[in-house]
């Protein structure tokens, strides 16, 4: 839905796009919020009205304030894992760890080598 409620001429002023919340109240009654400004709220008896009304309470808030759009680039960040590395060189127990996942690993290596060679074998005899 594209609401257009202003009476001045479009050629004399900026373009600004802002999203609006529409509520029914439970009296009836209509409340308006713009999205991202809780404290810009507006109510009418009818949809139109509080939209109505939100738009001249946000012209006059801007009346004498100015949207800038600014850019910056983000820091680069260092890798989150990094503070982490070789935190462990100094533990005696490391290089006994790192065998022990080794061996491990030769064991698995050495399973799954049976296991294709088991594979291969059978299809083979088909």
């Amino acid at each position: 839905m594209k609401t257009t409620l202003l009476n001045e001429s479009e050629e004399n002023l900026a373009q600004l796009t802002y999203s609006v919340i529409v509520e029914r109240e439970k009296e009836g009654s209509y409340k308006a919020t713009v999205w991202g400004l809780a404290d810009c709220e507006a109510t009418g008896d009818t949809k139109e009205t509080a939209l109505k009304s939100i738009n001249q309470l946000l012209t006059a808030r801007l009346e004498n304030a100015e949207v800038v759009v600014q850019e910056m680039a983000l820091p680069k960040s260092e890798n989150p894992w990094i503070k982490f590395a070789g935190m462990y060189k100094d533990n005696p127990l490391f290089n006994d760890m790192v065998s022990e996942m080794e061996a491990y690993r030769r064991e698995v290596d050495a399973e799954m080598e049976e296991y294709y060679r088991k594979m291969d074998e059978e299809e083979k005899n088909k």
